[in-house]
């Protein structure tokens, strides 16, 4: 009897693994700086604006918490963080695509590339910057930018997508003609991608004018580039590069921006400007549910963001809808009308504050933003920049507060951050994990290698 059942249980064993199929599509998102209460704050804020919404990726049915220390630290960065997501090694703060002996370490996408796959990477950062950076440059100083840049074309990637690379001014259009003579085509915008991508052997995908980041999605026109056009322009892309599928990382870098601002309103518009991504990849999951896998995950926590302020039990977070434009787009606004003679008094500054970000000050905050006025001072550009930008970043911490918002730092932290997954090998990711297991994990689904 028990032969039989030992017989019948192992060609059970063997049935299921016979039907189980390895992914043929891979998204990997990548929140810069989002922790769980990045997530949940979004939200929140989501629910009280119709309590039937939802982030559609706190609905996939794996989740984890992913530890995120470097080599070097209990905190780590980007590209520490970056290379462990990418490559599944640890290596010290700073250092990128290496490991702590200064060996060369390659990533998922690289493993993807080599086994057929077509790969695209994309952010809505610089594209040389830290993340995107570990999966495909090997250097041991995230800051070696220019050199960063030059991978991207030895890389032989499909598709590359966000802000223009960080790189020498003077060097900067004979950058993007060797990235032509690799075989990449330029295009500036959306509209433009549609127009040249059919024709294109691989493709590099920029904002209209040269910039190197994408606006704040609480920022952004209708012109803008932006994450989720980003989404469906790989997908398109990738899709007609390789009969075997495609490996695609999508990076929303902001919410790190966002964070280290401690600007709490522009954290949870980029939030829902990710989730705006991962439903793109969402809808394509849901014509191929058998051959997708699609894992959401941070490289680390920014900010010590906390949803609750002191003594005060009441979170008050709907007030972040008053916030119309991010801290960082008020600080230029204000620098831009004092400039032009257009912000002549502090009363005028307190209407615009209100107009902006809905502060109504209370007399300590209007004596602080007085005082702040003072020290502008006439004709000294770089003083008078200077202290309108504290003016918004005093204004965006009032919103925090008023908001029942609290931040511990304007840098990392060392907290778990969230994994979701949904799709083919998606259990396989639960639990408390390490961010090195995740590419790891990712390769053994997949059998890249």
């Amino acid at each position: 009897m028990k032969k039989i059942f030992s017989t019948a249980l192992l060609l059970l064993i063997v049935a299921i693994a016979a039907t189980a199929q390895s992914p043929k599509y891979v998204f990997y998102f990548i929140g810069d700086g989002m922790g769980p209460s990045h997530v949940w704050g979004a939200e929140l804020l989501l629910k009280e604006l119709d309590s039937k919404r939802r982030l559609s990726f706190t609905e996939f049915p794996t989740t984890a918490f992913v530890t995120t220390f470097s080599a070097s630290n209990g905190v780590t960065d980007s590209a520490a963080s970056g290379t462990a997501l990418a490559t599944g090694n640890k290596t010290n703060n700073g250092w990128l695509g290496m490991t702590p002996d200064g060996q060369p370490c390659y990533s998922v996408a690289k493993w993807a590339k080599d086994a057929g796959y077509a790969v695209g990477v994309s952010t809505t950062v610089p594209i040389n910057h830290a993340t995107p950076g570990a999966f495909y440059a090997h250097q041991n100083s995230r800051n070696n930018y220019n050199e960063i840049a030059e991978e991207m074309r030895t890389s032989g990637y499909d598709f590359f997508a966000g802000g223009d690379p960080i790189y020498d001014e003077n060097r900067r259009a004979e950058l993007y003609k060797t990235y032509e003579k690799s075989g990449y085509t330029i295009a500036r915008g959306y509209r433009d991608f549609c127009n040249k991508s059919k024709d294109a052997a691989r493709i590099m995908l920029y904002q209209k004018d040269i910039a190197t980041q994408l606006p704040y999605a609480i920022d952004q026109n209708d012109n803008d580039l932006n994450l989720a056009q980003i989404t469906e322009a790989g997908i398109e892309f990738l899709s007609r590069k390789s009969n075997k599928g495609f490996f695609f990382m999508i990076e929303g870098g902001k919410i790190d921006y966002a964070s280290h601002s401690n600007d709490a309103a522009t954290v949870m518009h980029e939030v829902e400007d990710f989730d705006a991504a991962i439903r793109v990849a969402l809808e394509f999951y849901n014509n191929h549910p058998d051959e997708t896998l699609i894992i959401v995950t941070a490289d680390h926590e920014t900010g010590g963001l906390v949803l609750g302020y002191r003594s005060n039990y009441t979170l008050s977070i709907k007030r972040l809808e008053a916030q119309k434009c991010s801290e960082e787009k008020l600080g230029n606004i204000l620098d831009e009308m004092y400039g032009n003679k257009k912000l002549n008094s502090c009363n005028e500054l307190m209407a615009l504050l209100e107009q902006m970000m809905g502060i109504k000050a209370d007399e300590k905050q209007r004596e602080e933003i007085s005082r702040l006025y003072s020290k502008v001072v006439d004709g000294d550009k770089e003083q008078s920049r200077k202290y309108m930008h504290r003016i918004a970043n005093y204004a965006s911490e009032i919103v925090s507060q008023e908001s029942a918002i609290s931040w511990a730092s304007g840098n990392h932290s060392a907290a778990f951050v969230p994994l979701f997954a949904i799709g083919a090998g998606a259990e396989r990711f639960n639990g408390v994990i390490d961010n090195t297991d995740i590419p790891k994990r990712i390769n053994s689904i997949a059998e890249y290698k």
